[in-house]
Parts: C-alpha cells; sequence; structure tokens
C-alpha cells in the first residue's frame, strides 16, 4: 500500500471536519519516509480503494483512543493491530498503519497538553462524522474490530469498555452491541444472551426476534463493498452470533 493510495483513498471522505484534520497530521507526517506517487493509484478502483482506506483510517484514529484508554500502550494490543493490518491490507499497510497510530498518540498528547479533553472532543466529532458517512453495517464491523483490539491482551478494563461506549455512541450504536461484541468469543449461557442482546428472562419469541435481528444486521454481505478479507472477518462474527444462539436455544429445549 502506497502513501498516495491512503492519501488519494482517504481524503474524499475526510477532506473535511476533524477526521480530515487527523488525516492530514497523521499522514503528513509520513511524507519524509514515503513519497505519494499518483501514478501508482488505479484509478478504476478509486471508489473500491476509497471505502477501504476510509474504514481502515477511520478504525487506526478510533483505536488509537481505545488503545491508550488505560493510560498505556499494550505490545498485544499493538500486535493485534499489526496483525490485522498485514491480513486485510497488506504488507506495506503494517509499517505504515502502525507510524500512523504512533503519530496519533503523540497528537493526543499534543492535544491534551493545553486542554485535557481536547482529543476526546475530537473523537466524538470524529464519531459523528463516521456515521454520517459510513452505512450503519460498517459501522458495526469497525466496532467489532475495535471490541477484538480491547480484548486481544486478555482483560477488557472497565475504562476500555467506557471508552468503547464512548465512541459507540458518537457512531450513533448502541451500549447493548458494544456488549454483544466483548461477549462474541465467550462460551457461557450468560455472554450468550449478552451477544443476543437480551435477557436471560426474555421469552423464546422474543429470544428468536433478537436473533433475527442480529442475523440480518450482521449478514456477512452487508459489508461486501470493503472487501473479501473484511467480509471473512464479518462471516466469523457471524459465526460467533450463530453459536450464541444454539447455546441459547440448547439451554432451553428451543428448535
Amino acid at each position: 500500500m502506497k502513501l498516495g493510495k491512503w492519501i488519494g483513498g482517504i481524503m474524499g471522505f475526510m477532506a473535511m471536519g476533524p477526521l480530515g484534520a487527523l488525516a492530514g497530521y497523521a499522514i503528513g507526517s509520513l511524507f519524509d519516509k514515503a513519497a505519494y506517487a499518483p501514478e501508482n493509484m488505479d484509478a478504476g478502483n478509486e471508489t473500491y480503494t476509497g471505502q477501504r482506506n476510509s474504514f481502515l483510517f477511520s478504525l487506526l484514529v478510533m483505536a488509537s483512543y481505545i488503545i491508550r484508554a488505560d493510560g498505556k500502550i499494550m505490545h498485544s494490543e499493538m500486535e493485534f493491530v499489526r496483525r490485522f493490518l498485514r491480513t486485510n491490507f497488506g504488507e506495506d499497510a503494517v509499517a505504515e498503519g502502525e507510524q500512523i497510530l504512533l503519530n496519533l498518540f503523540e497528537q493526543r498528547k499534543r492535544m491534551e497538553a493545553t486542554n485535557p479533553y481536547a482529543f476526546q472532543n475530537t473523537i466524538r466529532e470524529c464519531g459523528a462524522q463516521i456515521a454520517a458517512n459510513m452505512s450503519y453495517e460498517e459501522r458495526l464491523q469497525l466496532l467489532s474490530f475495535l471490541a477484538q483490539i480491547a480484548r486481544s491482551d486478555g482483560n477488557v478494563c472497565a475504562a476500555e469498555i467506557d471508552a468503547l461506549k464512548e465512541v459507540a455512541q458518537s457512531m450513533q450504536l448502541s451500549a447493548k452491541e458494544v456488549e454483544s461484541m466483548l461477549n462474541l468469543s465467550g462460551n457461557s449461557l450468560e455472554e450468550a444472551y449478552k451477544v443476543l442482546e437480551v435477557a436471560p428472562t426474555a421469552t423464546d419469541d422474543e429470544v428468536r426476534a433478537a436473533y433475527r435481528r442480529l442475523a440480518l444486521k450482521h449478514h456477512p454481505d452487508r459489508v461486501a463493498t470493503l472487501g473479501e478479507d473484511i467480509r471473512k472477518a464479518a462471516e466469523e462474527k457471524f459465526q460467533s452470533i450463530n453459536n450464541a444462539k444454539e447455546r441459547i436455544y440448547k439451554a432451553r429445549g428451543m428448535k
């Protein structure tokens, strides 16, 4: 992934507003290491590239907030991001994406030196911009990746949960959806109910309705325009939802 594709892919989506400002800082600071090469842009795939890179940069911005939520930068969380970049966007994206994250961490320090809430306010504004430009299903997938980052060190602290809920709210998603994402990898019945966003006291009909609702909004085809690799990640999430449903159905003797 060349710098030209990063810039060409996201600036149309982020030309104005807080994401554009952060994009200009985070990417502009990389010019010393990589040249803007417009000849490398594939005009035929401009829209597709733009969607993927807009999604990726939005993820990195929000990830920079989640990773630092507990005041530390955990190696396991950074390694998760590296693996994500390598798997979904190729080897070239790893170094560039990591450097962008480090630049965002530095920008946060500068902003908070004069106003401790400056970066937090910017994140909220970024969430509003994402909500205005991304589909509901794409925002859900972005939240899913953020929850995976928070879980990657084996412990999701209260500060990370609060940060996830704050980011979700700014993107017009709910706290229940955060709880659902955080419990996707669980094996208990309690976690299964949280995945389906229903209480254990829900009726069988309410459980069925909840599953149908989740199956519809999390269907992998809903994010297919972001690329086959993102779609495959959505398929894994979809399977986890099905697993949670099966645990509940089995416990209740439902068919």
